[in-house]
């Protein structure tokens, strides 16, 4: 490696070891308060704490990785044109791509690392993470409820109680619990009790509420709309009263999505296709038995089938004009029923199917992802070298705004294009892919201005016909007397140079050919050459370019 290499590749790696460790830090903290609520009045150990923040390190890694490449990129090339360092490489003939050479390889490095890591590393994270939570709440079962606030515990029970005192946290007072009803929506069952004691069981994810002096009410279901307005409830009083709660339900909530489809994020590449496999031939097997199962529901009989048939002499062409107005009357109800019935079903059908379908996409989207933290590294590094050696800033202030604005509008149409995979609006290898295949032209517009050491935009391009349009409602005042050039001279290679310039670059020759290792040829040259396109020494006194 040689020295330049050498140079520029360290000189990268320890501004990007210092962006990851301080957004890593960050992202910590901020998954610290994210969780808060979860840890606050539990009396957890400190090294259970830290066990469960070290198990979510790794899932942060899909966001910070991306993100320091970006900043990285930008302050270090940034950093690189600011202090001419750019300039004195270009002078010696090394170009933008041959100085990113080294830091090309360490980039294709770290993405493949970064997809090994993805799929072997953060799957087992997040395996040791839902069982830890699993066995604090074994040990303690105090930990699934929190005092003076709502707790869900799974989907059906809702509990909140007044304190919890004991060597566990295990006995408490003033409970009030809310139970869902899986027919109907809300909560039509509570229970209040002045003390209760939780005990757990060491062999077995259950979770036993030992309720004592309390009263139960229940609001009774009635199908009659008169005796519906009168709201009947049951009540009854009890001494005591058990309530086993499942805590298996707490193995599969992940502490974002709180949903029992976030498996995936526990599996690898080759574990999800096997799954995503298997649910598809569930689905399809299940399609084709509903739909036997509904024809033989709806009762259709074949012809031959049909064994007695009463004849008739004369047959309306209106088959209900063939009965009498009672029969008319009950195969019409008998239709209508069926008809509802047969909605419902597809309705409910159409639910289930609907659900299978966002699960299956979320496990798609996981695979694709994997590949996606990969490439998306080596693109955003290729968004952000080339635009820190447009830009001309190094440090902490403008690079890190414009890393951010990029990546933030990268994170979200990310965001965006998964949530609709997750309703089957969007493909979902099109929605993992998106932010990348929007990134990808960036990035080479931004390589490509930067090799040809143009700006971000030409303004020139743009603000040209604008000022056409306005020169021609003034007065066109004519000039004699041209300030003469004096005589310069210039090899092909450097006439060629000038050629190749646009107005931007030209000016900036101007005003820099000093600092750029041109001689005074190269300067009048470049007035020449501007002279020509309609910009004189007094436009470019005016402008600041020439003194």
């Amino acid at each position: 490696m040689k020295i330049l290499d050498r140079y520029i590749l360290f000189t990268y790696i320890k501004t990007f070891v210092s962006i990851f460790t301080l957004l890593m830090f960050i992202m910590l903290l901020q998954s610290i308060w994210l969780y808060i609520q979860e840890f606050a009045g539990k009396d957890l150990d400190t090294s259970i704490i830290v066990k469960l923040l070290t198990f979510v390190m790794p899932r942060l890694v899909v966001i910070v990785l991306p993100l320091s490449i970006l900043l990285a990129s930008i302050m270090v090339f940034g950093n690189f044109a600011e202090k001419y360092e750019f300039a004195a490489m270009k002078s010696t003939g090394i170009s933008l791509q041959r100085a990113m050479r080294s830091l090309t390889v360490f980039i294709v490095c770290l993405a493949g690392i970064s997809f090994l890591f993805a799929n072997y590393a953060i799957p087992r994270a997040e395996f040791e993470f839902l069982n830890l939570r699993r066995n604090i709440a074994k040990v303690k079962p105090a930990m699934a409820i929190g005092k003076g606030q709502f707790n869900f515990i799974g989907e059906d029970i809702n509990i909140k109680v007044g304190d919890k005192y004991g060597e566990n946290d295990e006995f408490l007072t003033d409970v009030v619990i809310h139970m869902k009803d899986k027919k109907r929506i809300g909560n039509y069952t509570v229970i209040l009790a002045n003390e209760g004691e939780l005990i757990s069981s060491d062999d077995q994810p259950m979770l036993s509420l030992k309720l004592k002096d309390g009263n139960y009410y229940n609001e009774v279901y009635q199908q009659d709309i008169k005796k519906k307005k009168r709201e009947p409830f049951a009540r009854s009083y009890f001494e005591t009263y058990t309530l086993n709660i499942d805590l298996s339900a707490l193995d599969d909530v992940d502490f974002e999505d709180k949903s029992i489809d976030n498996a995936y994020t526990m599996l690898n590449v080759v574990e999800l296709q096997e799954n995503i496999s298997k649910q598809s031939e569930d689905i399809s097997e299940n399609l084709k038995k509903f739909g036997d199962q509904f024809v033989k529901k709806a009762g259709f009989t074949p012809l031959d089938a049909i064994s007695a048939v009463q004849e008739k002499d004369s047959v309306q062409p209106n088959l209900l004009d063939n009965y009498e107005r009672k029969e008319i009357i009950q195969i019409l109800e008998i239709a209508k029923s069926g008809v509802k019935g047969n909605i419902t079903t597809l309705d409910n059908r159409k639910i289930s199917l609907a659900r299978k379908i966002k699960t299956i996409n979320k496990y798609e989207i996981a695979v694709h992802e994997k590949y996606v933290l990969a490439i998306s590294c080596i693109i955003l590094f290729f968004v952000g070298a080339p635009l820190g050696a447009i830009i001309r800033k190094g440090g902490l202030g403008l690079p890190i705004v414009v890393g951010m604005i990029i990546f933030l509008g990268f994170h979200f149409i990310g965001i965006f294009a998964k949530n609709g995979a997750e309703d089957n609006t969007v493909h979902p290898a099109i929605a993992a892919w998106l932010s990348s295949f929007i990134m990808l032209p960036l990035g080479i517009y931004f390589t490509y201005r930067a090799t040809t050491d143009q700006g971000l935009f030409d303004s020139d391009a743009f603000l040209a016909p604008i000022k056409k349009l306005f020169a021609r409602k003034k007065a066109i005042k004519v000039i004699d007397k041209k300030e003469e050039l004096p005589a310069y001279t210039l090899t092909k290679e450097q006439d060629g140079f000038l050629e190749t310039r646009s107005a931007n670059q030209l000016k900036d020759i101007v005003k820099s050919y000093q600092e750029k290792g041109y001689d005074q040829d190269m300067k009048w040259a470049a007035i020449d050459k501007l002279s020509k396109l309609g910009i004189t020494i007094e436009n470019l006194k005016s402008q600041g370019f020439y003194k």
